[in-house]
């Protein structure tokens, strides 16, 4: 009688990580996850510069073994100038469940001095649900401050940090 091996017994499941910086500056638009956010700095990046959904974007194609969002949408390519990063998402997203993966769940953390994000937290949520076309129970979003130390503190930069589980 043959056994089963312990991958045949085991779910196909994989941790994805993404992360991401963009440098802060005025009179460009602050978008995290979608959300336009009031402040009077935005990020500066080829796309719209939405922080989150690029680490989201990494942390997906991460987890499938499908490179990363340089490699999907360089910046040297003029079709991204100004794109909204849901629509990147969206893509790079299209082509992990083309390879047969479902997300379980997301996880993610946004680093930023300014502004306070409490009180966008759930409409962010909501989004990054929406666009990936997930129940908000399958996404987290926190937020946490750089203290005051480093890029993050001294209100040059944000980061953002996501982590993913794909199941086949």
């Amino acid at each position: 009688m043959a056994t089963q091996s312990l991958k045949e017994q085991l779910p196909d499941l994989r941790v994805g990580y993404g992360q991401d910086c963009h440098r802060l500056q005025a009179e460009y638009p602050l978008i995290l996850g979608g959300v336009e956010i009031d402040f009077e700095l935005g990020l500066v990046g080829h796309s719209d510069a939405d922080v989150l959904l690029h680490a989201i974007t990494d942390a997906l194609l991460g987890a499938a073994g499908l490179g990363d969002i340089g490699e999907m949408f360089p910046n040297t390519d003029p079709q991204w100038k100004g794109a909204d990063s849901r629509k990147l998402l969206q893509a790079a997203f299209a082509e992990v469940q083309q390879a047969g993966w479902q997300i379980i769940n997301l996880d993610c953390t946004i680093s930023a001095e300014r502004p306070k994000l409490a009180s966008y937290k759930p409409q962010i949520r909501q989004s990054v649900a929406e666009t990936l076309q997930l129940d908000a129970q399958q996404v987290n979003i926190k937020a946490k401050t750089g203290e005051r130390v480093g890029p993050v503190g001294r209100q040059e930069a944000m980061t953002a940090d996501a982590v993913v589980l794909l199941r086949r």
